[in-house]
């Protein structure tokens, strides 16, 4: 925004000379457009006040206006205004003195009511309109052009994708370019060229091509993979002539909207990327979008708990009962806490909590969604440093840039991608096998039969609770049944009722129905269930006669199906449409139903796809070379529903020899060690990354040291090493030093202690000889149950005994099974299990149901926890670290599920596990009062 439009308005306390001085400068600088507010202090002398100040604008020259400097729009809402300044300078309200306004005036008023207040100066009031007709700035204004892409002279955008298309073409089809995929290429640029949309294009596939030079792995996904020319030029990896996506769910040229393509980036290697589109296209040309952060219902109450002045432990109950995406504060959820819900401060932070929620916290930045333009980038937004080096961000969010059709280059990251490609690099590296992720071998039987047994902890989107729970029922044999998968384990479909008939057609209980032979070519491949967004658009085509873009308009108000306004319409229009087209009445209110019920939560086909490519990917890793799929893994956290501890122990379940750290052996990253087995596996070296405490430079340090010849004792890596007592500590807490210097933890830390960083010159001599003669020390054993307590604390997993197994004799006393005795009973078993807590999910689609999955020594639990149960076992569901359930054992199929019907808290018992030295017996302690950490994924 140039300078000649802009306003300046000073608001000064007092008639200074500093004041005399920045009114001139901003005279001189801004001309007729400057002005110096007049505002109420409600301090002694402000009468006196606005007039010293009225004069020196006179003198000035400078045209005074009144304004209350508002900060709240009420005046109940001063309070509130109090907390959240309370918040932003880290005190408490009895604390905060003159921090706080010293008057609850700056609130918005009425006009009259400031002509009362500054009667005295009826022009400055007058003058507000002035302002106002001044203010004609409109958003049109914004002349947004997007940078040119072209490498050869002479080339329009628009010719220059075509050249690339076309060539991508001729590589994808080596045998010659399809009618049918040549003729949806000319539709495509047709469309991409009337949009004036090449240089977007481009942008796109310059970036994918720059992290494929630099050997970064990267896919495209979303609406975009509808795009046959995204498919071409390598962005996305589905083809849509295969799998019959629409175009005009990407772009629409009646809808008018900038496309949208999603790319997503190794998360370990995406910020190299970021980093390349800022200096390419320079800095005063691209930055990333802003997202506005908002309160939720356990931020609100840490924030207004911590300014009440409420003991940590007290907001940490209070903020316990809330799920962690929570928008709503309930009283019942609160009450079962213990705590006094009539205390007056407690009921004033809970009543401000619900104030703040919805309430913007603060700026951030978009994970990856970059707007790039021809000419500087500032005279169209105000830009920002991001708090990151070397980023820099717009002060407008995603929705804004939406309204302004500005173009968007979303370049995000995933783990999986991480993963997968350190999977493939070890591949190479250790077993001499060349893959890509597109070239790894398709349909494996015994892949698919791994993913029919729902084993599948750690693999991409289909390791959840609730898609576990679908897998031995949709029983998927082929990639399109993947591509089903992730799409149906959604809320739209579970709440329509559309996954039951689905299945029930599926296993052939339900016959499939297809009206008119148009209806069955959308619907045939999901058994005659409109399962994606692109689905009941086809449908609205085929059956209701509306155009591309009337369907995706009819896609777009899906989500506010249960508003009323214009949504009334496409309902009329869509059952009147089915009906003149020769479908029954009962048959188009049903089509309707389930579009009304998927509408905000379906699933487009193309993300599906997408996302199944890397579901098969990882799940033939982790079923063909588990070893590789452990490594890459635990080299790519953090990600997934699963810890360490649960993706070692499942490995190890599937034959993997895991290795513990070693001070010799360990690398930062775990890696693979020979020799190879008959299986074609490695064993997996755990490394130094999982040392809580540890730094990199100083793991760099000790891998570098060791290079030449391995450690012989811990005197001889302190000095080859160079690191400070501090960071070997961390190793023996990790029991680092046992594997090859044959160390235990205590025998470690006592020798540890005997160090200096920084000795004396003087006295290194007699040290050296002091040390020589010193006598040895003999350390009693820890007890293995304190081991396993250290293992957890200091590693996050261990190799050694469950801690369940330690406890196993009390648990038998109570009548707890094993989990793996429950999941061998009968269906409709009543019995009780015991376990750590992995997971808990409330998912939106189920209707307040919590899914549970427990792990004991033997196997996995999942138990379901209906609402009131829940509600009735609030503060244990959700704070437990490990809970006994005794329920009713549930069985359909390959499917087992507990479901709850008592839940008792068994966490007291984790503390006990450092006392125990065996499965069988109990001795004194050696945990130094320690207790077992668990790390329970959280997704609500």
């Amino acid at each position: 925004m140039k300078i000649n439009s802009l306003i300046v308005v000073l608001i000064p306390d007092t008639a200074d000379d500093a004041c005399g001085l920045h009114l001139r400068k901003l005279k001189d600088a801004f001309a007729d457009r400057a002005y110096m507010a007049l505002t109420l202090l409600r301090r002694p002398n402000d009468p006196m006040r606005l007039y010293e100040l009225a004069n020196l604008a006179h003198q000035a020259r400078v045209p005074t206006v009144v304004t209350n400097d508002v900060l709240f729009h009420t005046h109940d809402r001063r309070i509130l205004q109090d907390v959240v300044t309370c918040i932003r300078h880290n005190t408490t309200i009895d604390e905060a003195g003159f921090v706080r306004e010293r008057h609850a005036d700056r609130y918005l008023k009425p006009p009259q009511e400031m002509a009362r207040l500054f009667s005295r100066y009826p022009e400055a009031a007058a003058r507000t309109m002035d302002i106002v007709e001044r203010c004609r700035f409109s958003l049109d204004d914004l002349a947004y052009q997007y940078p040119d892409e072209v490498s050869v002279p002479g080339q329009t955008p628009q010719q220059a994708l075509e050249a690339l298309t076309w060539e991508g073409a001729r590589s994808v089809y080596p045998d010659g370019v399809p009618d049918d995929v040549a003729e949806t290429l000319r539709h495509e640029l047709g469309l991409i060229g009337r949009m004036a949309y090449a240089p977007y294009f481009l942008t796109v596939n310059s970036i994918v091509r720059y992290a494929r030079s630099q050997d970064i792995l990267c896919q495209g996904r979303g609406s975009a993979a509808n795009s046959a020319v995204c498919y071409v030029l390598g962005i996305t990896a589905i083809d849509p002539a295969r799998n019959s996506l629409l175009f005009e769910r990407f772009v629409s040229e009646e809808r008018g909207e900038p496309p949208d393509i999603d790319v997503d980036f190794e998360h370990a290697r995406r910020e190299q990327v970021i980093q390349w589109v800022y200096e390419h296209y320079g800095r005063d040309r691209a930055a990333l979008t802003a997202v506005v952060i908002r309160y939720r219902a356990k931020g609100a109450l840490r924030d207004v708990g911590k300014v009440m002045g409420l003991p940590e432990d007290l907001i940490r109950t209070l903020s316990g009962q809330t799920h962690g995406w929570g928008h709503r504060l309930d009283d019942d959820a609160l009450t079962d806490s213990g705590i006094d819900l009539s205390d007056r401060r407690i009921r004033l932070t809970l009543d401000l909590a619900r104030c703040l929620i919805g309430v913007p916290r603060h700026l951030s930045q978009h994970p990856g969604g970059f707007v790039l333009t021809h000419d500087r980038l500032d005279e169209l937004v105000p830009i920002e440093p991001a708090s990151m080096e070397q980023r820099q961000i717009i002060e407008w969010d995603k929705d804004d840039i939406d309204v302004l059709k500005f173009m968007k280059v979303d370049i995000l990251a995933l783990g999986m991608l991480t993963c997968m490609k350190k999977g493939l690099d070890l591949l190479a590296a250790h077993k001499g096998q060349h893959f890509t992720l597109q070239a790894l071998p398709a349909e494996d039987p015994r892949t698919y039969a791994m993913i029919r047994k729902a084993d599948t902890i750690g693999v991409f989107q289909i390791e959840s609770r609730a898609q576990m729970s679908m897998l031995p029922r949709l029983k998927p044999r082929v990639f399109y049944d993947l591509v089903i998968e992730v799409a149906i384990v959604r809320p739209g479909p579970i709440q329509e009722d559309m996954v039951h008939p689905y299945l029930r057609r599926r296993e052939g209980i339900e016959p499939e129905n297809y009206p008119t032979p148009e209806l069955e070519k959308v619907l045939k491949k999901t058994l005659g269930i409109p399962l994606f967004q692109e689905q009941a658009m086809q449908v609205a085509m085929i059956c209701a006669g509306f155009t591309a873009a009337e369907a995706d308009q009819l896609r777009r108000a899906m989500a506010t199906f249960k508003n009323t306004g214009t949504v009334s319409q496409f309902q009329t229009r869509l059952i009147e449409g089915m009906r003149a087209n020769g479908y029954d009445e009962e048959f188009a209110e049903r089509i309707y139903q389930q579009l009304e019920g998927f509408g905000s939560y379906g699933f487009p086909e193309s993300h599906a796809a997408s996302f199944a490519i890397l579901a098969y990917s990882s799940s033939w890793m982790k079923c063909t070379h588990p070893d590789v799929f452990l490594t890459s893994l635990l080299n790519s956290q953090p990600m997934g529903f699963y810890a360490p501890a649960q993706l070692v122990r499942d490995a190890r379940e599937h034959g993997v020899e895991v290795r513990p750290v070693c001070v010799n052996a360990s690398r930062w990253d775990s890696t693979l060690e020979g020799p190879e087995t008959p299986e074609g596996r490695f064993a997996v070296r755990l490394g130094i990354s999982l040392v809580k405490g540890l730094a990199n430079d100083d793991a760099a340090r000790i891998v570098a040291a060791r290079a030449s010849r391995p450690f012989t004792s811990i005197d001889d890596l302190w000095r080859r090493a160079g690191v400070k007592s501090a960071a070997l500590t961390h190793l023996a807490e990790a029991d680092a030093f046992r594997p090859s210097l044959g160390l235990t933890r205590r025998e470690a830390l006592w020798a540890i202690k005997a160090l200096r960083d920084e000795p004396l010159p003087l006295f290194a001599a007699a040290e050296v000889t002091r040390e020589a003669e010193e006598p040895d020390v003999l350390l009693q054993p820890m007890r293995d149950g304190a081991e396993v307590v250290r293992d957890y604390n200091r590693l996050g997993l261990t190799l050694r005994d469950h801690p369940l197994a330690f406890l196993r004799r009390d648990l038998r006393e109570r009548d707890i099974v094993t989990c793996r005795q429950a999941l061998a009973a009968k269906d409709g078993k009543r019995l009780t299990v015991a376990g750590l807590v992995l997971v808990r999910q409330r998912p939106g689609s189920a209707e307040g149901v919590v899914f549970m999955t427990l792990e004991d020594e033997t196997a996995n639990m999942n138990v379901i926890i209906w609402p009131d149960m829940f509600d009735a076992n609030r503060r244990v569901v959700l704070g437990g670290q490990m809970l006994a359930v005794t329920g009713m054992l549930q069985k359909e199929g390959d499917v087992v599920h507990l479901v709850a019907k008592e839940i008792t808290d068994l966490s007291g018992l984790l503390a006990d596990i450092g006392n125990r030295s065996s499965a069988e017996s109990t001795h004194d302690s050696d945990s130094a009062g320690e207790r077992i950490v668990v790390r329970s994924r959280n997704f609500h």
